[in-house]
This record gives C-alpha cells, sequence and structure tokens, in this order.
C-alpha cells in the first residue's frame, strides 16, 4: 500500500462507519473501482480498531456510567441507572454474533460481490428513507423495550451482507419502532461499540494465524486517521442529524448503487 491509499482508505472507513451508507462496501469496492492492490486483514482490523476507539472515547461517559450500572444490577438483581441500556445493547448484539460465526464464509466468499452490494445500498437505502418519513420520533433509547431490542438486534444480523450498513439498518429499525431520529443514531453508535469490537478480535484470530509481515507504518496511520475521522463523524452528524433528516444518506446510496448496476453489470 501507498502513502495515498492508506490515507484515503483510512478516511473512508473512518467516514462511511457511522454514516447510514455501509463503510465494508466502500473498502470492498473502492479498491477495485481504482485498481488498488487489496488493503489487507491487518489493515481492515487497524482501521476498525480506529474506529472502536473513536465511538468508545466520545461516549466516554455514558459508556462508563453502563458499565458501573450493569455491574450493580447484576450485585441488586434489579435495574439501576444505565443498566437498561447495557443490557439492551448487549441483547441487541447477539443475533448478529450468532449469525456471523455460523455463516462467516458464506458471508465472505458469496455476499462480497458489486452486484450483491448494489442491491443492498438500494433496497435498504429506501426502507431507511421509508422509515424517516413514516416513523413517530417519539421515544429516545431510555425508553427501548424488548420487542424494540429484538427487532433492533435482529435487523444488525442483516448488516452482515455488504452495502446494507451497519448503522443505516440499525437506525432503520430504530426509527421503525418509533425513536427519534438523534435517538435512534445514539443506539446504533453504542450498538457498535461490541459489534465492531468481537468482529475485530474475530479478524485479529485470522491475522495472527497468517505468517505475514505487516507494514506497521499503514497500520498506525490507518488507526489515527480511521479514528480521528470517526470522531468527527459521530460529532457532526449527530449535530446535524434533526436538522438534514435521512434524505441525503438516501440520495447518495441511490445513486451509489446506480453507478454500481452500471459499471459492473
Amino acid at each position: 500500500m501507498d502513502t495515498l491509499q492508506t490515507i484515503i482508505l483510512a478516511l473512508v472507513q473512518g467516514l462511511t462507519e457511522f454514516l447510514p451508507i455501509s463503510s465494508s462496501a466502500h473498502l470492498i469496492l473502492l479498491p477495485q473501482l481504482a485498481d488498488w492492490p487489496d488493503q489487507g486483514l491487518a489493515f481492515d482490523v487497524a482501521v476498525h480498531v480506529g474506529t472502536l476507539a473513536a465511538v468508545v472515547i466520545y461516549f466516554r461517559h455514558q459508556v462508563m456510567a453502563m458499565a458501573v450500572d450493569w455491574g450493580r444490577s447484576l450485585a441488586h438483581r434489579k435495574p439501576v441507572g444505565e443498566s437498561r441500556l447495557a443490557w439492551a445493547v448487549l441483547f441487541a448484539t447477539i443475533p448478529a454474533g450468532v449469525v456471523g460465526v455460523l455463516f462467516k464464509d458464506f458471508i465472505e466468499t458469496d455476499l462480497r460481490s458489486a452486484l450483491v452490494i448494489a442491491a443492498a445500498t438500494i433496497v435498504f437505502g429506501l426502507l431507511l428513507g421509508w422509515a424517516d418519513l413514516r416513523g413517530r420520533r417519539s421515544r429516545d433509547e431510555h425508553h427501548l423495550g424488548w420487542r424494540d431490542v429484538l427487532v433492533i438486534g435482529l435487523a444488525q444480523a442483516l448488516a452482515l451482507i455488504p452495502g446494507t450498513s451497519r448503522s443505516g439498518i440499525t437506525m432503520t429499525a430504530a426509527l421503525m419502532m418509533g425513536l427519534s431520529r438523534e435517538a435512534s443514531a445514539r443506539f446504533s453508535f453504542l450498538l457498535s461499540i461490541p459489534t465492531i469490537g468481537g468482529a475485530g478480535l474475530f479478524k485479529l484470530k485470522d491475522l495472527l494465524e497468517q505468517a505475514t509481515t505487516p507494514d506497521w507504518q499503514a497500520l498506525f496511520w490507518g488507526t489515527l486517521i480511521s479514528g480521528l475521522s470517526a470522531y468527527l463523524c459521530i460529532h457532526y452528524f449527530l449535530k446535524l442529524l434533526e436538522r438534514i433528516g435521512m434524505a441525503p444518506f438516501v440520495i447518495y446510496r441511490l445513486l451509489l448503487g446506480a453507478v454500481l448496476l452500471y459499471v459492473f453489470l
């Protein structure tokens, strides 16, 4: 990887991980379109570490409160403070974890095609737009019920299809269940912490089994750039979301899907 490829891929990962436009689709397709060599598993792990660090740091106060209250809820055997939100995040993570483990090989081989990405980009983009228009937007993440958690968790499992967008499909489900735009985004971002962390551990296991020597300079800059860009993306997305809504991202997805169909059909 040269310096330009390192910078661009790290920026793309940081900016798309939390926007509802699918980071995996961009990381799969950009090297193909630019005729770049595959960035490799080590770089994928590095940029995911950067985005994970960004969301943990951004929500550090809430994450700490959730962790402490979760432990207290175990000790007292009843909900305490932010423990309900912590349990919601944990339970909503289970479906994606189960599907990811059971269908890992199928997902990584049969679903990483440009046409699958194009179809998922368009279909789930339209669904996001519909949910944004029809959702009641009357609740926040602290009022999630177990039915809401189940629906959002099952929706997140669909994000294993490249082009779906983990953040996009979880926000779609949250909007359909009546959460506000900002609450949908906040819960999606909190939900990303165990999801990105778990996926990173699986990739790290595969990486340790390889005998290749990583490019440490590329990994350092990839982690740093993806982390900084992801932090800024979270901050401004939450600030602007109520004002701009999901329409710009829906339009982008439709245009991207159309371009992919034109190029690869």
